[in-house]
């Protein structure tokens, strides 16, 4: 059995990630705590909605109900990016060359990292956005569908059209497919080529949480009693295929997943806190946390992969570390 290192907070986890090797834990009621030499936390935002690490990995994006876009580094310095007054900030991404994009409405918002913004408006509210791998473009997941922006240009959007409430959204590594969460329980997938549908349904709940192998050729996601993992190895992605089912669970649902950042293995969080690790090619399985207080609400690996940070919905947090 690995071992834990745990830290009991008080409320909702929305972020669990590292910066360097420090981890750090971001909570609904505005703080963040970190493990550095001993317990440390910051109050950057009244009510925190959001929260990403950057993607050089040494700062952690945050959005708050006070309309406050944050920094915070390793060491525990805060930076104020953006200020919205009197509006709310229910998502945010983190993009290449210190940009990061944020959406409050119906309005999604790139900062660039000279400080300049770039708007784009939808007609409906804006519920989730990623950066493209390369290049300053964004989708914004919505209702009826996803946009694709270049946060550099004016040219009009690449709308992505299929009729219901779309929750979130990702790029595939490699930059060829869009992936969204629906509000009904499925994914959604488009090949940017030529625009072709990709449905991945089945799912018992709501998909909350994707996360793609090291490699790019698989889709972690929860939303059953077992993380489905759907092959994106052909040019049809996941159609016509059967996905993985890792981690099978009667008595419990997958709430959170997040693969390992170089080996075909997949941190699975469950609805009674557990968490177990699987891997894709025997779909062996590795006990890493017994059940908790509260659903696993939060995943992430450290660089090396040898610490995954944890965060439940009711401040039940910790470390997994496999490196003993």
């Amino acid at each position: 059995m690995p071992t834990i290192a745990p830290l009991d907070l008080e409320g909702h986890c929305i972020a669990a990630d590292f910066l360097g090797d420090v981890p750090f834990f971001a909570l609904a009621d505005g703080s963040v705590h970190w493990l550095d030499h001993g317990h440390k936390s910051a109050e950057p935002h009244d009510g925190l909605l959001c929260a990403t690490r950057d993607l050089q990995g040494d700062g952690l994006l945050t959005g708050g109900e006070d309309g406050k876009i944050c920094r915070l580094t390793a060491d525990g310095n805060t930076e104020t990016l953006a200020e919205n007054p009197g509006k709310w900030i229910n998502c945010i991404a983190a993009g290449p060359q210190g940009a990061v994009a944020y959406a409050t409405g119906r309005t999604a918002i790139v900062r660039r990292s000279d400080g300049s913004f770039a708007e784009f408006q939808e007609q409906r509210t804006v519920e989730g956005l990623a950066f493209a791998p390369k290049g300053l473009r964004i989708a914004t997941a919505r209702y009826n569908g996803v946009s694709l922006h270049w946060a550099g240009a004016s040219a009009p959007p690449l709308d992505l059209e299929w009729k219901g409430a779309h929750t979130q959204v990702v790029f595939s590594p490699d930059g060829n497919y869009v992936v969204s969460c629906m509000q009904e329980n499925a994914l959604h997938g488009w090949r940017l080529k030529d625009g072709k549908h990709m449905r991945m349904s089945g799912y018992p709940a709501k998909v909350k949480s994707t996360s793609w192998s090291a490699k790019g050729k698989w889709l972690a996601s929860s939303g059953a009693p077992a993380a489905i993992v759907w092959p994106f190895t052909g040019k049809d992605g996941p159609m016509g295929k059967a996905p993985l089912e890792l981690g099978t669970r009667g008595d419990s649902m997958v709430t959170c997943v997040a693969c390992h950042p170089a080996d075909d293995v997949v941190a699975i969080g469950y609805s009674d806190g557990m968490i177990l690790a699987a891997r894709f090619s025997d779909k062996k399985e590795g006990l890493l946390r017994r059940g908790g207080k509260g659903a696993v609400t939060c995943l992430n690996w450290n660089k090396k992969g040898l610490q995954l940070a944890f965060g439940t919905e009711t401040g039940d947090c910790g470390i997994v570390d496999l490196s003993a």
